[in-house]
């Protein structure tokens, strides 16, 4: 977004500015009229104009491009030069969007000067575009857990490079958060974030809303690639894509270049694609919803976002994050929670992952007292357990067992939840429950409970054949 575009009738002027700009470190390209003004434009929007009124030999003049550019274009900085100025012409350029009017001949000092704020404020102007797209989400990720260390470990090895990644992982489970970390932390943080909601987009409008629109008035509405150019466009659930848009997306994937809908002109962009499913994308191949060529240009470096049964360790300090947010965008109350509470929150079925979880502290602040601990009663689960008759004491599969086994059947639930909530960590299971760490191992093993690598740490689970005979 830092080339300049020089439109200027007479080549001495277009060749010199270009060279001192040149060595200023911007790039730039030339136009000698507008036809060839308006080419460059619709090839690639420049990052800021230097503009002639006076062009000869041409269809329009400064101040009719002046005006076009800034209909269809008005993110684009435009500086205006004239040898013919008067108060009268720089007072029309500025009321049709120019940034500032500069007379020849031109003091280079000067015009560098005017180049440098048209350029700083364009760029605050994206910025804040970016910014309110972005809301107050902006890649921040929370998590101390072996998968999640070893998560943000592959993200910032994909942060230094250009290449696509194809995230994976259950629903809520932060995949649109891994994307933008990724975005926060590479090269192009400074330019857009741009998010194509695959499954919210009608079939029949997901070429328009992607690629654009050119309309017979000669009026241009960008498409979602436009927007992302020198960014980031992030696919979300890209298995809803229609096929039909698959085939055109591939081929800007292939040379970056696509069509308006409605036009004829190429379009050239500079964007890294990143996209996201939750589906099993080799499945939707075989049953021909999904093109494997596409999948093959995706899928570069794939990457797996684990659910919240995978980091349990994280919880706590998810938890704690979601209610310093809620409480600064929302003014929602400020509560710690509980040590029962968080204990609850760690042993809970989360199907809904990270989203549910942010979901359910929200509903309690909203609902909840004004201050004080979140108590574990607070929490919906214990709410919802409970029966007309109060809470039942014994679940219906330990009521069909004799004591013994019924006794064995809980330890095993219990011992294994307690693992898994401390994300494998023994000595620190044997803490919270009270035990031995010697003790615990050998409880472990008379119930046939082994702990196993997942996900970048260890979960428990039962022992198989193999594993005892080990």
């Amino acid at each position: 977004m830092s080339d300049i575009l020089i439109v200027d009738d007479e080549k001495d002027i277009r060749v010199l500015i270009a060279d001192i700009l040149r060595d200023e470190g911007y790039a730039t390209r030339t136009a000698a009229n507008s036809e060839a003004c308006m080419a460059e434009i619709t090839r690639q929007p420049p990052g800021m104009m230097i503009l002639d009124i006076w062009l000869k030999d041409s269809a329009m003049d400064g101040i009719d491009i002046l005006k076009t550019v800034k209909r269809e274009r008005p993110e684009i900085p435009i500086v205006i030069i004239s040898g013919h100025g008067n108060i009268e012409i720089a007072v029309a350029a500025i009321k049709q969007g120019a940034y500032d009017f500069i007379e020849k001949p031109f003091n280079i000092d000067q015009l560098l000067v005017v180049i440098r704020r048209a350029m700083e404020a364009a760029k605050l102007r994206r910025e804040n575009v970016a910014l309110k797209r972005r809301g107050t989400d902006h890649g921040e990720m929370i998590g101390q857990s072996a998968a999640f260390r070893q998560l943000r470990a592959q993200l910032d090895k994909v942060t230094r490079s250009n290449g696509r990644v194809m995230l994976t992982g259950p629903a809520g489970s932060g995949k649109e958060l891994a994307a933008r970390y990724i975005h926060a932390n590479s090269d192009r943080a400074e330019q857009p974030f741009v998010t194509v909601s695959s499954a919210t987009i009608a079939p029949d409008r997901m070429e328009e809303v992607l690629f654009g629109r050119e309309r017979p008035d000669r009026s241009i509405e960008e498409g979602l690639l436009e927007q992302a150019n020198g960014g980031i466009l992030y696919l979300d659930e890209v298995a809803d894509m229609p096929v039909g848009t698959q085939s055109k997306l591939l081929r800007v994937l292939v040379d970056q270049r696509f069509t308006r809908v409605g036009g004829t002109s190429q379009i050239q962009v500079d964007v890294r694609v990143m996209s996201s499913t939750t589906r099993d994308l080799t499945a939707e191949i075989a049953a021909g919803r999904f093109r494997q060529e596409l999948f093959h240009r995706l899928n570069v470096v794939p990457m797996s976002v684990p659910g919240l049964a995978d980091r349990r360790e994280d919880i706590p300090l998810l938890a704690q994050h979601f209610v310093g947010l809620l409480n600064q965008s929302q003014g929602l109350p400020k509560r710690p929670l509980s040590d029962e509470a968080m204990a609850l929150l760690q042993t809970m079925d989360w199907p809904g992952n990270v989203r549910q979880l942010k979901n359910v502290i929200e509903r309690v602040l909203i609902l909840g007292a004004d201050q004080g601990e979140i108590g574990a009663s607070e929490l919906p689960s214990t709410a919802e357990a409970a029966g007309e008759n109060g809470p039942a004491l014994v679940t219906g599969a330990l009521a069909a067992l004799p004591l013994r086994e019924a006794r064995e059947l809980f330890e095993r639930e219990y011992l294994m939840t307690q693992i898994n909530r401390f994300g494998g960590n023994i000595s620190r299971t044997a803490s919270f429950v009270g035990m031995e760490r010697s003790a615990l191992h050998r409880k472990l093993k008379s119930l046939g409970v082994v702990t196993s690598a997942k996900s970048g740490g260890r979960v428990a689970q039962i022992a198989d054949s193999e594993d005892e005979d080990a």
